[in-house]
Order: structure tokens, then sequence, then C-alpha cells
């Protein structure tokens, strides 16, 4: 870490995303929230969900079939006497019978297993007359049976503190009989956009101004993220009204600007920032879209990892660029504040389609089409102008993670992809 953006490295991709996990672990959530059991998903969750009772709180059955006793179809064929019926929330009352030797009980998916039975037969391997049933296969104890309590215990701790919650989760919070969860208040991140060729998306550019995309790509990322984003006036190339506009944003939980961090002469976000005493963890990573990305926090006792300093990521003004790098290094910290426990990063491997050519010394993100159906997949790379072009990058559904030593990709061979 450093105190000035001269003497600050720059780094390889490893060890920048790990200089953001270090710091992430250092991070805090805010305050908590109660609120409603769907309102709750995708939010973290702050105060675990435990389980109310056994799950399941019954031997259950998990095919439509005949509970018997396993020793009876020691031999097939054999026909047994079937003694009752039960389905899935079937009464107590009705289920006490005890299942004796040659007997059998039809049974539904879901239903309790009743007592003496140890296993279940599917129903395919059956044939009932009357009060009678033939069963043509056997099976072993325990068998299409889910003991009581095999998924949780009572008090057992079904999603823990931290866990974003999913689908799943929530479907295990509604078994507990959990209407509302206690959750993580989502952190508030401000998004500053730079440059005095940006002009707001309300307005007619001129010939050489742009419509602000940037803030809007970024806020649509926070909220994916679970954040809270709070979109700042855009700034001018000049540093006092710059200077302001950072002090603002460093009042949010979290401060990512776009633009302003190349090497240019009115690129004034370094400049600003060091006058503001920041401390720079880094300031470019070897990676393509995105080398320039700046990584610091600002604020009291910013130089240690105490009082109320606040993260800032200074990324390129490039559109794609802009993208990329708040997936590889805004989102640990942002999700961080959000109260998620750290996950690595993670890439999936598909088979290339066509060659690719690269110049080597930069680990590179690509946009790319990921393609074909069930188990056959294949990923190409799209045509694209740069980090500058949203339109090819609004295609892609992946970037193409190519090593910073190959030169060469011959098609076939499997590639690292990060999913967008």
């Amino acid at each position: 870490m450093s105190d000035t953006p001269a003497s600050s490295p720059v780094l390889s991709f490893a060890s920048a995303r790990r200089s953001v996990e270090e710091q992430a672990a250092l991070c805090h959530p805010g305050g908590t929230e109660s609120v409603d059991l769907l309102t709750a998903a995708g939010r973290v969750l702050a105060d675990p969900v435990l389980a109310d009772r056994d799950i399941p709180p019954f031997p259950r059955s998990t095919r439509d079939g005949y509970a018997v006793r396993s020793a009876d179809l020691a031999q097939t064929p054999v026909t047994l006497e079937v003694i009752g019926e039960i389905k899935a929330g079937e009464r107590p009352e009705k289920i006490t019978k005890n299942v004796e030797r040659g007997q059998a009980v039809s049974i539904m998916t879901g239903a309790p297993v009743p007592p003496g039975a140890d296993a279940v037969v599917m129903v395919e391997y059956s044939s009932q007359r009357e009060n009678e049933v033939e069963i043509t296969r056997g099976v072993g104890s325990g068998e299409n049976i889910v003991p009581r309590g095999a998924e949780a215990r009572a008090g057992g701790e079904l999603v823990g503190r931290g866990v974003r919650l999913n689908d799943a989760a929530i479907a295990l919070a509604a078994t507990a009989g959990r209407s509302s969860l206690e959750v993580y208040r989502c952190p508030r991140v401000a998004v500053l956009t730079t440059g005095d060729e940006i002009v707001a998306i309300d307005t007619v550019p001129g010939p050489t101004q742009i419509r602000n995309s940037n803030s809007y790509s970024l806020a649509v990322q926070i909220r994916q993220a679970g954040g809270e984003p709070v979109l700042l006036p855009i700034a001018p190339d000049e540093p006092r009204g710059l200077h302001h506009l950072i002090e603002q944003g460093l009042s949010a939980d979290l401060l990512l600007m776009t633009g302003g961090v190349s090497m240019g002469r009115y690129d004034l976000v370094e400049q600003v920032l060091s006058e503001l005493h920041a401390q720079f963890f880094f300031t470019g990573a070897k990676i393509q879209p995105g080398r320039p990305v700046v990584f610091g926090k600002c604020g009291a006792d910013s130089s240690t990892s105490e009082g109320t300093a606040t993260y800032f990521f200074g990324l390129p003004g490039n559109p794609v660029s802009t993208m990329v790098t708040f997936e590889l290094f805004a989102r640990p910290i942002l999700e961080a504040l959000a109260g998620m426990s750290p996950r690595k990063l993670l890439f999936v491997h598909a088979r290339l389609k066509s060659e690719i050519r690269v110049k080597p010394g930069l680990k590179r993100f690509l946009p790319a089409i990921l393609s074909g159906e069930f188990e056959n997949s294949q990923v190409e790379l799209l045509a694209w102008q740069g980090s500058g072009d949203v339109a090819a990058t609004a295609r892609a559904n992946c970037y193409i993670v190519l090593p910073e030593d190959r030169e060469r990709i011959p098609a076939d061979e499997f590639v690292a992809i990060l999913m967008r």
C-alpha cells in the first residue's frame, strides 16, 4: 500500500485480486433489518435460520409403491397381504398399524412409512389384486426411505449467516416456518463518472461528446451484487469540482469512479485522491480490458484497518473496461460490505470453437458467446472494436479468459470462461 499513485504498484491479475480479497476480509456490514420472506430474496442473511423440527419429521417414502419388510422379499416373486394405504399428509392416527411378516401397505411419495416396514418397493414392480399384491423385485433395508431427521435435526442450522438468499435458501426458511428474516442493510455505493466529454443521457450530445452509460451499467451491477447505487453528478475535468464530488462520494460505504485514471493530461482522479491523503493498494492490473484500474481507501485512519475510511475504485472509463473491472475487483468489496461470506473467483471451461491469437503479457477477459446444447457446448470470441464496444459486449454471454503467457490457443482446446 502506498500514499501516492506514482509509488503504487501495477500488479498481475492474481496479485490484484488477492489484494482486494485481503481488504474484503477486513470489511464489516452495516446494520440489519427484518423483511418479509419474499422481500428477503437476494439479500444477505444476518441471523441464521434454524430447523424448528426434524426434517423430514418422519421416515418419508420417496416412491409410490408398497411399504414392506425387506426380509419378506428375500425371494421373489412373492405375494403379500395389503393391510392399508397411506397418502402424503395422512393423519397420524391412521398410520399406527404395525406391518407384520407377510404384509404390505400401499404408500404414496412423501407419505410417512408405517412402523414395522423398513423399505418401499416401487409400484412398477408390483401387481395388486384386491387385498393382495405380487412383488417381483426385492429391496434392501432402507431403500426408497429418507429417515427422520436425515436432512436436518431440530435446532440445527439450515441457512447460515452471510448467505445470499436464493430460491433454495428461501424454501428452507419457509420449511422452518419463517415468514420474515433478519438481513443486512444494503451498502450505499456512490458512482461518479468523470470527464468533460460525458453528458447526461437525456441530453443531445455534441459532435465530440458521449452519453453517460457507465453510471447506469454500474448501477445495475451494484444492485445485482447486493448494493444500493447512488448516482452522483458528472464530474468535470477540473480539480476543484472533482475534489468536491469525490468527498461527497466518500460519505457512502463504497465509492466507484469511472474515467480519469489513465495517463492523460486531464485524468485527475488519482491527483485529487492524493490531495485527500488516500492510500493506494494498486494503480493498475496487468489485464485487458481494464489495465488502469485503481484501488485504495480514503478517510480517517485510512492508513490502518480502523476508523471510518472508505474504500474506492477508479475504474477505466471505457464501458467494457468498467464492466469487467467491477466484476473482477469491486464486487468482492461490495459483497463483503453487504455481509456476504467471502468466496473465490471461479472460472468454468468450454471447448474453443475457433483459434485465437493475441499478444502475450496481459491476462485477457474478452467478450464471447457460449453456445451449443446440453453437454455439447463451445465458446467463440466475438468480433469487437476494443474496450469501448458496448454493442459487442451486450451480445456476449461470457468472457473468454486468456492467460498472459499464451500467444496462440488452437480450436477445440478447453479455455476458461467467466459467465456474464
